[in-house]
């Protein structure tokens, strides 16, 4: 079984789209160890209970130095023996250390079609209006490995959703999230809990 730790920052809707494909069979292989935030208010510890796994608080701000939560942060994955890290609306940028011992096996969900608005600071809500701004017809999420740029790791789902004339950010994200994110993060976490995901030259081979 593919021992997961799931980094959010927020509410977890991500989290739960994770949780209810579990239940229903969608992914196999696969079980949720623990939920990891930075912010001990995250509803996203709330759903972590509710489901019945572990949910740690890990803030660079109860460390003395950033250097002491990056190793902190490690050894609470290294201790739970993880084998994939998810990355599901986490804010806190992932280290180095972390990102090396974790090589090809920490995965993220980017509200956009990568290499389309993303990077430092393009989260959230502001992915959403910078799509809006450019008037793309088309816009969408991604399921990519992280390495040490910003979403610049190997791409391994995409898929698109319309845009749709009079759209605002808040209503853009939400059917992004609900026609794409909540259905491509479950599908890329069942298929390398598979072993159907392999990395070669950056670029993502899946076997069906």
């Amino acid at each position: 079984m593919l021992r997961l730790a799931v980094l959010v920052s927020g509410g977890g809707t991500n989290l739960q789209a994770i949780m209810d494909s579990l239940d229903s069979g969608k992914i196999t292989n696969a079980g949720i160890v623990t939920v990891i935030s930075n912010n001990a208010g995250a509803y996203a510890l709330k759903r972590a209970e509710k489901y019945g796994v572990e949910g740690l608080v890990l803030s660079p701000r109860d460390y003395p130095s950033r250097e002491d939560f990056n190793q902190g942060l490690l050894e609470a994955l290294k201790e739970r023996e993880i084998d994939l890290v998810v990355l599901a609306g986490y804010l806190v940028v992932v280290p180095p250390c972390v990102i090396r011992e974790f090589e090809n096996r920490i995965i993220n969900i980017h509200p956009s079609l990568i290499p389309s608005f993303c990077g430092t600071g393009c989260y959230g809500l502001h992915v959403h209006e910078m799509a809006l701004a450019r008037g793309v017809k088309i816009s969408g999420a991604t399921v990519h490995f992280v390495d040490e740029g910003t979403d610049t790791g190997p791409i391994i789902l995409q898929k698109p959703v319309p845009v749709e004339q009079g759209d605002t950010p808040e209503v853009l994200q939400r059917r992004i999230m609900e026609q794409a994110e909540w259905i491509i993060l479950p599908r890329a976490i069942d298929l390398i809990a598979n072993g159907k995901v392999r990395v070669k030259d950056r670029t993502v081979w899946i076997e069906e």
